[in-house]
């Protein structure tokens, strides 16, 4: 077949299907990869891998289950992400964004109902990507994003306190404030061992970036914990005295237990895990293209994105997307192309075959102080002032949001972000739809080209005659604004110019508007010229029959003939 999705004029050719889907990686072995290309590549891959092997841990112990589960995540969602998706820089694997809501599934569900989830969510990454959705990342409104980013920072730092001073409290609630209080009345369980230990890898962290940019600061701290611990005999919680020995290999695959019950209770959490991962890895992805001048695919990265999440879950791992941190060290480390994500997987996946028997000495307060920085990174302090500061509507959406996020719940948290946002815009919208009537504002305005702009100031409108002109996208936010316009009239006219040669859009709302008006003025005896009306419009109304339903209607090209129009129907009396 050379047409997909039909035989239309419209319909996409194959060859054309393939480069919205062709992997990255296709595209730069395409382009030709040398030795010296797999040289930058292999370096970068490792120095990402060092990275992601104590954050990846870290993730999973903090999402509530053990850390081998954020290596095999690492590993095989970060492979599947860098060898089909279509940015040439992202790094996938799991993130602090799915802490939350990995957390809450397993509370609720279990491991199984958490594995179900992240299968049905990488069903619906590959079908939004092959729907190309992916170009609507700019359609979610930045105060919705920073808002539940931030709350998400605070619940991981909370979630963090326990580890980082060595706390014993009797339960810990998942939920925000329970959680707090429960923490601070065990307060005086705190194990100065433990916050030494956190507090110096944090400290260690810090300096690191702040002396030594180029440094794993994280690898370095959680080793340097590590060896401490051993070599003082501290008596602190580790990876192997909680979680036991980590394995050295990686489990076979298999579907996770299904059954339609259990599909429809975690389909909730199923839509939040595809939209996480779909948000923040174009994210990722754009913030890659910014760095680089490159130009992502956004499809194909949804597409990959489906299919890592999918072969995370029948490996037992946990919801990957693209980590912006990880991307970013990636490509100031040197890479060229997807080989690198690719390259970090595999340095992962040695990693935990050799050492995995050495993650066990690894003490939680170090992977606390570590997820503390993922936290305050998350957080995004500077911009969330920065929006504080925006109007009021959008500092309300982001309060919003974030407060959510934190006490209630993530997926709600993003719903009601997303319909204010929403609401806030149609408002705005609506406002900036003009009614004004006569023609004294025609000055300067070039309506067509017949007319100079310096003849609008003196065009008067025959006795009879009354104009609307019509500014900004007619839609069902504004569409009341014509109406109030005509019933503000005390006295009707013989005819009316509905100028709308600055409309650019009209939706179905708006054509409704636009029929009451047409009824409202033949019941008065009005006829009604439109004018300079805009492709758009013209192939709606037409569409939807508007100039049949109305025989009082009369078209012209522009206002010169519109007037013209007019003032011959009030001479030959043809207006009723």
């Amino acid at each position: 077949m050379s047409d997909l999705g039909g035989s239309g004029a419209g319909a996409p050719s194959a060859a054309s299907f393939w480069q919205l889907f062709k992997p990255k990686v296709f595209t730069v072995l395409g382009e030709g990869y040398g030795l010296a290309h797999l040289r930058s590549d292999a370096l970068a891959g490792l120095t990402v891998a060092v990275v992601a092997l104590p954050l990846a841990m870290a993730l999973a112990i903090a999402s509530g289950t053990t850390p081998d589960k954020g290596l095999v995540t690492a590993v095989i969602a970060g492979f599947l992400i860098s060898a089909f998706g279509g940015s040439r820089f992202q790094i996938g694997g799991p993130t602090g964004a799915f802490v939350v809501v990995v957390f809450n599934v397993i509370a609720q569900h279990g491991y199984d109902g958490l594995l179900l989830a992240t299968l049905m969510a990488g069903a619906m990454l590959v079908a939004a990507g092959f729907m190309r959705f992916g170009t609507w990342i700019k359609y979610i409104p930045e105060p919705v994003v920073t808002g539940f980013t931030a709350g998400i920072a605070v619940i991981i730092f909370t979630s963090q306190l326990k580890d980082l001073f060595g706390l014993a409290p009797d339960s810990l609630p998942a939920e925000f404030l329970p959680k707090v209080e429960a923490l601070w009345s065990a307060r005086e369980t705190l194990d100065a061992a433990t916050f030494a230990i956190a507090a110096a890898a944090l400290a260690a962290i810090l300096l690191l970036r702040r002396y030594l940019p180029r440094a794993p600061g994280f690898l370095v701290a959680v080793v340097g914990a590590s060896l401490a611990v051993w070599l003082l005999g501290l008596p602190v919680e580790t990876i192997g005295s909680r979680f036991g020995a980590i394995p050295s290999s990686l489990p076979l695959p298999s579907l996770p237990s299904f059954s339609l019950h259990q599909a429809v209770e975690v389909l909730p959490a199923a839509f939040t895990i595809a939209f996480l991962a779909g948000i923040e890895s174009l994210l990722s992805a754009m913030v890659a293209d910014g760095m680089t001048g490159a130009r992502h695919r956004s499809n194909c990265e949804l597409v990959a994105q489906g299919l890592a999440n999918t072969a995370s879950a029948c490996f037992g791992g946990l919801p990957a997307t693209g980590a912006i941190a990880r991307t970013a060290t990636n490509i100031r480390s040197g890479a060229r192309s997807p080989i690198a994500g690719m390259l970090h997987a595999a340095f992962l996946l040695g990693f935990m075959l050799l050492a995995a028997p050495l993650a066990s000495y690894v003490p939680l307060a170090s992977l606390a102080a570590v997820l503390v920085i993922v936290a305050w990174n998350m957080s995004e302090i500077d911009k969330f002032r920065s929006l504080l500061s925006a109007p009021p509507g959008d500092a309300v959406v982001l309060l919003v949001t974030f407060f959510l996020t934190v006490m209630v719940d993530l997926t709600v948290a993003i719903q009601v972000g997303v319909v204010m946002a929403a609401i806030l815009f149609m408002h705005r919208m609506a406002q900036v739809v003009q009614v004004e009537k006569g023609v004294g504002f025609l000055q300067g305005d070039v309506d067509d080209a017949q007319i100079p702009a310096l003849d609008y100031a003196f065009q008067t409108l025959p006795p009879g005659v009354e104009m609307f002109s019509l500014r900004g996208p007619l839609f069902f936010g504004a569409a009341r604004s014509l109406r109030d316009a005509l019933e503000a009239m005390p006295t009707p006219p013989r005819v009316f110019i509905l100028r709308m040669r600055n409309v650019p859009m009209i939706d179905s709302s708006g054509v409704a508007a636009l029929s009451d008006f047409m009824r409202r003025c033949r019941a008065r005896g009005v006829a009604v010229i439109v004018s300079g009306i805009r492709p758009q419009p013209s192939e709606v109304l037409a569409r939807m029959g508007f100039d049949g339903r109305h025989d009082n209607l009369r078209l012209a090209e522009n206002f010169a003939a519109a007037r013209a129009m007019a003032a011959a129907m009030i001479q030959a009396g043809q207006a009723e």
